[in-house]
């Protein structure tokens, strides 16, 4: 079976992974799209269930023989990617494919999967609240912060290429909205 693609995108900190979490809880026909990424894992994420941790050669090893549906230098150094493999281990299972992913890789799967996909991007309330998250998680150095403010700034700008674009001003109403959203394009043929 060949199933459906759900892309959810947004600058880092709008809420997309939440939403995402929030939707696999809800819609037992979905399954996550694990990306591969380079780079070190962050608190208590796993390999095999957040990510996919790769060393760089070996991610650049897989570019090399088109293992990729899709990936990019999202950060100087650091790479992501949606396997090939990955999106078939779902779809074997019987089950649609919900990412949780970057605007640029989220156009692109878009792009290639147009007719099975749909493309929601996660607006946040501004762009102040969306430095805010970011900071409060104290996850990233005041450097690596800079470079996410910089990206999400961009990234905003392409808002108006998705299928939907999501305002996440308040949480539960986003969730809510996003399974609406979601089933009724499930439910269609």
């Amino acid at each position: 079976m060949q199933g459906k693609l759900i892309i959810f995108s947004a600058p880092s900190g709008a809420g997309k992974t939440t939403i995402v979490h929030h939707l696999l809880k809800k819609i037992p026909e979905l399954s996550f799209s694990i990306s591969a990424t380079t780079r070190p894992k962050r608190g208590d994420e796993k390999h095999e269930s957040d990510y996919y941790f790769i060393r760089t050669e070996e991610f650049l090893h897989k570019v090399a023989h088109q293992e990729f549906v899709e990936f990019e230098e999202v950060y100087k150094g650091t790479y992501y990617g949606t396997l090939r493999s990955e999106i078939q281990r779902i779809w074997d299972e019987g089950k649609h494919v919900i990412f949780d992913i970057d605007v640029e890789g989220g156009l692109r799967l878009r792009r290639k999967y147009e007719n099975d996909s749909l493309a929601i991007f996660v607006q946040p309330p501004s762009l102040q609240v969306l430095k805010e998250r970011l900071s409060g998680r104290g996850t990233d150095s005041l450097d690596k912060l800079e470079e996410r403010f910089i990206k999400a700034e961009k990234e905003l700008l392409y808002a108006d290429k998705f299928d939907v674009i999501l305002k996440n001003n308040d949480l539960d109403v986003a969730c809510a909205e996003a399974e609406q959203i979601v089933r009724d394009f499930l439910s269609k043929n």
